[in-house]
């Protein structure tokens, strides 16, 4: 019996079409931290939006997180330092709290008299 085995043979080119696009992922995730449509992304960078949402969603959405959460420290930190407005409305965005509203009837509802037209 002869050696029968069958080499792999090595692939000079890659599979698939070559990469019409070279991204910059830093710079993607900095345009979405300013909240750059993914529209308004593609049209700097020069590329389809479908191209961005199908392989860089993860970077969209990282900088756009960043950019939240840079708005509530900051939110946070000028309530901190006692600015009232930003208090009061954090407590009623954060906390859950509300202002009583303290409704009073001047006259009892069955002493309303309603028109007939």
């Amino acid at each position: 019996m002869g050696n029968n085995s069958i080499k792999p043979t090595k692939r000079k080119k890659p599979l698939g079409r070559p990469k019409k696009y070279n991204i910059d992922k830093d710079q993607l995730f900095k345009l979405a931290k300013y909240n750059l449509t993914n529209i308004e992304i593609s049209d700097i960078i020069g590329c389809d939006e479908s191209l961005l949402v199908k392989n860089y969603s993860e970077y969209l959405t990282k900088g756009r997180a960043e950019l939240k959460k840079r708005l509530r420290q900051a939110q946070i930190d000028l309530a901190l330092s006692g600015n009232a407005v930003m208090l009061i409305w954090l407590g009623k965005q954060i906390l859950g709290q509300a202002e009583k509203a303290d409704i009073q009837l001047n006259r009892p509802i069955q002493e309303i008299e309603y028109l007939e037209i």
